[in-house]
């Protein structure tokens, strides 16, 4: 809640292993409030969280060394090199052999001839491969994914889609992801949330959930969701 207003309400959700989840939903739906309070930014007034079976609010510290995450409006600190923060953030993440997966994640993203490049000289598709360099130092079993696309060009999203079906395809984590970009999330996920003023209000297979409330498209759910939400909660 935010002040007396209730921001995500009693939403109950799994994200399995190998599992790409959309969470998605309009502006002020309850998706960025919900991944805080996965990252423990946030305490949830009721219910609990639990990351690979441990209790997020019982014990803290082993929850999140489970997760990791990555979005537009948390950039890495621009004085620093790519390697830098690669190296600060994997002992803050207590990454095992920080060396090594340093040079495995810069040659996965085609990184090597940025190690020495400050993070705020890099264009947005560089910056965006960093960060989700970052967000897999500690190989986590929660990635988390607030809008990791937005405003790159076409190109450059679909190699971070691609890198993203990647790491979900080695079976070691699965991926909580949220977008604006319907096509994306089609292509993506194995399974969508619709958040509607805090609720999940459809969940279901986004290549066939549209047909079973009567749209064409999941943008067109989508925009459904946002301006008829009633309507479709009645289906």
């Amino acid at each position: 809640m935010y002040g007396g207003a209730v921001a995500v309400d009693h939403i109950s959700f799994e994200v399995g292993s190998r599992e790409i989840i959309g969470l998605l939903g309009p502006n002020g739906a309850g998706k960025t409030t919900t991944i805080n309070m996965i990252l423990g930014v946030l305490e949830p007034s009721a219910g609990s969280i639990l990351i690979e079976g441990v209790d997020l609010a019982v014990h803290r510290s082993r929850a999140l060394n489970c997760t990791n995450f990555a979005a537009v409006y948390a950039p890495l600190p621009g004085n620093l090199t790519v390697e830098q923060n690669l190296r600060i953030f994997g002992m803050l993440y207590g990454a095992a052999n920080v060396s090594q997966r340093i040079e495995t994640l810069l040659r996965q993203f085609t990184l090597l001839n940025f190690r020495h490049t400050k993070c705020g000289l890099l264009s947005s598709g560089e910056e965006t491969r960093v960060c989700l360099a970052k967000a897999l130092l500690n190989r986590p079993r929660l990635l988390l994914l607030d809008e990791p696309t937005a405003s790159l060009d076409p190109a450059i999203a679909a190699d971070i889609r691609k890198m993203i079906l990647e790491f979900a395809a080695e079976g070691t984590g699965g991926v909580l992801w949220t977008s604006h970009n319907m096509y994306e999330v089609q292509e993506v996920c194995d399974r969508v949330l619709f958040l509607s003023h805090g609720k999940i209000l459809l969940e279901g297979d986004p290549k066939t959930l549209p047909r079973e409330h009567g749209k064409s498209t999941l943008e067109e759910l989508f925009i459904a969701v946002a301006r008829e939400p009633l309507a479709l909660e009645k289906l």
